[in-house]
């Protein structure tokens, strides 16, 4: 594993390991223990450049190398990542802070998303479209874009640069990866390194470690790239959706979310809990889809939240290479100050602290908080860490409302006795995805991904992974003459 940091810590620029030419270094630390891991020379806007142009020049050749050609070298990547899984298991643990459950969850995902890729090279078909003109004949041709960018956050690096990376190469695109600096190897390099071994062309995967200080706003705005996939806040996706518009560039955006998990009255209150600790707690709250808010309804808010609390205080903070561990460190220590600073804020807005965990260092422990006022903006804004807000109602209306009051709108989950009812209740929230008795954080490769609102544009998976990297094209014969009205 620690080659990782040491044989990886460069760029990959058409088929080459090489360091940047920029003028500093980004510093890639353990979170837990503020070890350096790896010193990356950044990338400029030249070799911004540079990667785009080796992805034009490969594109072409690899798109006509055909599906089966394709779909071989995913099946040496998946081959690759289940041989190494030991090895990527502690790279994520190092670089991001991930438990060994969680990185036993990320990997178990990344394999099942590179099985979908490898069914993918084979999914686009051409069609013929009848024409109501005598003797023309509509071909229709699904093509890949062409070059698609993409930029992946530190929170489910590995996962979620593959989620993009891997169909787009597999549909027959070339592909420039902007991994974020926090999880540079995990979510980039080695994800290289990878594709490379499993025989990928050179210039087909480029990619560039770097920061937005140093190239601004060059990474969209270059010519080449027909999409850009952007994985991280809405803050940052409204930027990349604007540049994108004003250069003709399609964007696929997913972004942050504020998902609720309801507790309706006839709710089986334990089961309850499990669901909502786990997808409150997972990867230290680091994850768009987790349930920042708890909602109970009223008659059963006493019994639910000491059976929560009680769950909660159990959890233990620590080392994430420790099996026993469920809370590990947040990413960095901006994070780690910004959650603190979310209880200390809600404590004074008047919320009470049922538990409130402390913080040392980039570890910080879980928090409950209820009695959060009705008009506060932690209610309505991503709280990217392990602090969860339970918030009684009274009645089904109530808590529809409630869920749908935040200006996000990407997972969520409601538990009851009654499943028909459960589906009613979520045909009523304002997401892209919604699950009835289970918890808020879910990810399936058939199964479009995706938010509402200010959680994104677009969805990825399956047959929308399908329309996101790929275009059409009609092409039109015409057998015999044309009659032309002059």
């Amino acid at each position: 594993m620690s080659s990782y940091f040491t044989d990886l810590a460069q760029q990959y620029i058409d088929g080459e390991w090489r360091p940047g030419t920029g003028s500093w270094d980004i510093i890639d630390f353990n979170p837990y223990d503020g070890e350096k891991l790896a010193a990356i020379t950044i990338a400029t806007v030249d070799e911004i450049d540079q990667a785009y142009r080796a992805a034009a020049r490969a594109q072409r050749q690899w798109a006509d190398a055909g599906s089966h050609a394709r779909r071989a070298v995913l099946e040496k990547v998946l081959g690759l990542v289940v041989e190494r899984e030991q090895e990527l298991t502690e790279a994520i643990i190092a670089e991001l802070g991930g438990t060994r459950v969680k990185a036993g969850f990320e990997l178990h995902l990344a394999k099942e998303f590179l099985r979908e890729a490898v069914s993918l090279a084979m999914r686009p078909e051409h069609r013929l479209i009848p024409s109501p003109d005598p003797g023309k004949e509509n071909r229709l041709y699904r093509l890949p874009v062409g070059v698609v960018g993409v930029i992946s956050p530190f929170n489910f690096p590995f996962l979620l640069s593959l989620k993009s990376v891997a169909p787009a190469i597999a549909l027959g695109n070339a592909v420039v990866l902007k991994p974020h600096q926090d999880t540079p190897v995990v979510g980039g390099t080695v994800i290289a390194r990878l594709f490379e071994e499993a025989g990928l062309p050179a210039g087909v995967l480029n990619v560039v470690v770097t920061d937005i200080a140093e190239i601004n706003d060059a990474f969209l705005e270059h010519p080449v790239p027909k999409v850009i996939s952007f994985t991280g806040s809405d803050k940052v996706g409204r930027h990349v959706a604007a540049v994108c518009a004003q250069h003709f560039k399609r964007a696929v955006l997913e972004l942050g979310g504020n998902s609720a998990l309801v507790v309706l009255d006839d709710a089986d209150l334990d089961y309850a809990v499990d669901a909502a600790v786990f997808s409150r707690y997972v990867h230290q709250g680091q994850v768009c889809m987790a349930a920042n808010r708890i909602l109970v309804d009223r008659s059963v808010a006493d019994a639910f939240t000491e059976k929560f609390v009680a769950k909660v205080s159990g959890l233990r903070t620590g080392d994430p290479s420790d099996p026993e561990t469920v809370i590990g460190p947040l990413i960095n220590s901006s994070q780690s100050e910004a959650i603190t600073s979310v209880v200390e804020q809600a404590v004074a807005e008047g919320a009470t602290a049922l538990v409130r965990g402390s913080t040392r260092g980039n570890l910080v422990e879980p928090s409950v908080l209820t009695d959060v006022p009705a008009d506060s903006g932690l209610l309505r804004q991503e709280i990217f860490g392990p602090v969860a807000l339970l918030v009684p109602f009274d009645g089904e209306e109530e808590a529809v409302r409630l869920v749908n009051d935040t200006p996000f709108g990407l997972s969520g989950a409601v538990h009851t006795a009654d499943v028909e009812r459960g589906v009613r209740f979520a045909q009523r929230i304002d997401t892209g995805m919604f699950h009835v008795n289970d918890g808020t954080v879910h990810d399936e490769p058939l199964v479009p991904f995706g938010g509402e609102k200010h959680s994104g544009v677009g969805r990825l998976n399956g047959e929308t992974t399908l329309e996101a990297f790929t275009t059409l094209k009609w092409i039109s014969v015409q057998h015999g003459r044309s009659a032309f009205p002059f």
